[in-house]
């Protein structure tokens, strides 16, 4: 459990404020204990991922069947929690150059029906089965009629059918029991996995959404079930005072009455930025809310942000220092995979000095520990999580503690985390478009 370390002492909020809150987040813990115990048969489904063992043996079993084609790349049809979590965890173990280096299976997503991403995908691929390798696509849409998905899925079939006689072999689809493309999967033989009904998509990447893609090109998802399970197991045998996620939520209610309404996450680690964007979403769709609980009308919600170390130090800083005092920062540091020195070069000590020999992560380091002081000595509160490393289970740790976050945040804010009525609007608006031309 030393892989990730969690502080809230810098957001300004008073002791006993927190311990007037925790109530209600331990009620909230045995809420989601008894939906455990449900399996997936409980709005809270998502919890159980990490705990269902046969339908990880199942996720195996799939990408044993692909990896024997030896592919030379996949592709993951899907768009937001379809494929978000995916890019989180690759970038984050594999880091965000991981095509460029290695010599085994590629990866790449087909989200946004941009004609120029879809095409480069194509100049891509092509080449490839034209020498006869194989490449994989998984397309991930739990509702199967997902637009943007469909319409990739039908541009990248063609063409791999094009080249593939055996194509159907090359095909994957994880989409909902009994769902028209679950359908049409199995009339075109095509494999299939299923993502359990009640898990919603952003909190899908321990399903097959995400571990299926991620095994093939040799993510360990066992580790990395291990450290969302590990995780789960402290937040749910808790009380809220020790349980990092009930804390971080509750500090962000706290933060939100007092009109703070962004909550930025600032990751140094370049390869963190996708699980900075992951959040995005889960934040976004889990707290952003026209009617609470009560049918009430609120228009809730906390706008979540993801910045760079050290890169938007050069670009937002100066907002985060000296503009309103409407964001709550979270820092997030990690041990990097690599460790390069500088040289040795004294006639470059006038540059800037007193860099000589050190190593570039020694620079980072301080580079956050002088953003933090200023933080502090501007009263702009933040909380921090440090990881040990960036393995799959210190990143299976950070993602359930988050998602964790979020369900006891929605409980404060009595807004429910589990639905997206106002995401349906533009996608029914869309299909309504498209009928008429």
């Amino acid at each position: 459990m030393n892989s990730i370390q969690f502080s809230a002492k810098n957001t300004l909020t008073p002791v006993k404020d927190l311990k007037k809150i925790s109530p209600k987040c331990d009620k909230k813990t045995q809420v989601m204990k008894k939906a455990l115990e449900k399996g997936y048969n409980d709005d809270h489904a998502s919890i159980y991922l990490p705990s269902d063992e046969e339908g990880l043996v199942t996720i195996k079993k799939v990408i044993a069947e692909k990896s024997k084609l030896k592919p030379a790349a996949i592709i993951v049809v899907g768009i937001g929690g379809s494929n978000l979590g995916t890019i989180a965890v690759q970038e984050a173990v594999f880091g965000k150059l991981y095509n460029q280096l290695t010599t085994g299976t590629k990866i790449f997503y087909a989200d946004t029906v941009d004609t120029d991403t879809i095409n480069d995908i194509r100049l891509i691929i092509e080449p490839l089965l034209k020498k006869g390798k194989r490449v994989i696509l998984n397309a991930v849409s739990k509702s199967g009629g997902t637009t943007e998905t469909i319409a990739n899925f039908e541009v990248l079939l063609h063409i791999i059918k094009k080249y593939d006689k055996n194509y159907r072999d090359s095909v994957v689809i994880t989409t909902n029991k009994d769902s028209k493309f679950e359908l049409l999967a199995k009339k075109n033989k095509f494999s299939t996995l299923e993502i359990p009904v009640l898990v919603g998509g952003r909190y899908s990447v321990l399903s097959a959404v995400g571990l299926f893609p991620l095994g093939l090109i040799g993510i360990d998802i066992d580790e990395l079930v291990r450290g969302a399970k590990d995780i789960q197991e402290l937040t749910l045998s808790s009380k809220a005072i020790n349980n990092p996620a009930a804390i971080s939520a509750i500090n962000l209610f706290l933060a939100h009455k007092q009109k703070i309404t962004i909550h930025d996450h600032f990751v140094f680690s370049n390869d963190l930025e996708s699980v900075g964007k992951w959040y995005r979403q889960l934040m976004g769709e889990s707290i952003g809310k026209e009617f609470n609980l009560k049918k009430k009308r609120v228009f809730a919600g906390i706008t979540p942000t993801v910045s760079i170390g050290s890169t938007d130090l050069h670009s937002m800083a100066q907002l985060y220092l000296g503009g309103p005092y409407d964001k709550i920062t979270t820092f997030i540091s990690i041990n990097p995979r690599s460790d390069l020195k500088l040289p040795t070069m004294k006639a470059y000590d006038a540059l800037v000095p007193k860099i000589q020999g050190r190593s570039l992560q020694e620079l980072m380091d301080a580079i956050l520990q002088g953003v933090k002081n200023a933080f502090k000595k501007g009263k702009r509160p933040y909380m921090e999580i440090e990881l040990g490393d960036k393995s799959e289970y210190s990143i299976g740790m950070l993602l359930q503690l988050k998602m964790f976050e979020i369900v006891y945040l929605a409980d404060l804010m009595g807004v429910n985390p589990f639905n997206q009525p106002n995401v349906e609007s533009y996608k029914i608006e869309t299909k309504k478009i498209l009928k008429k031309k």
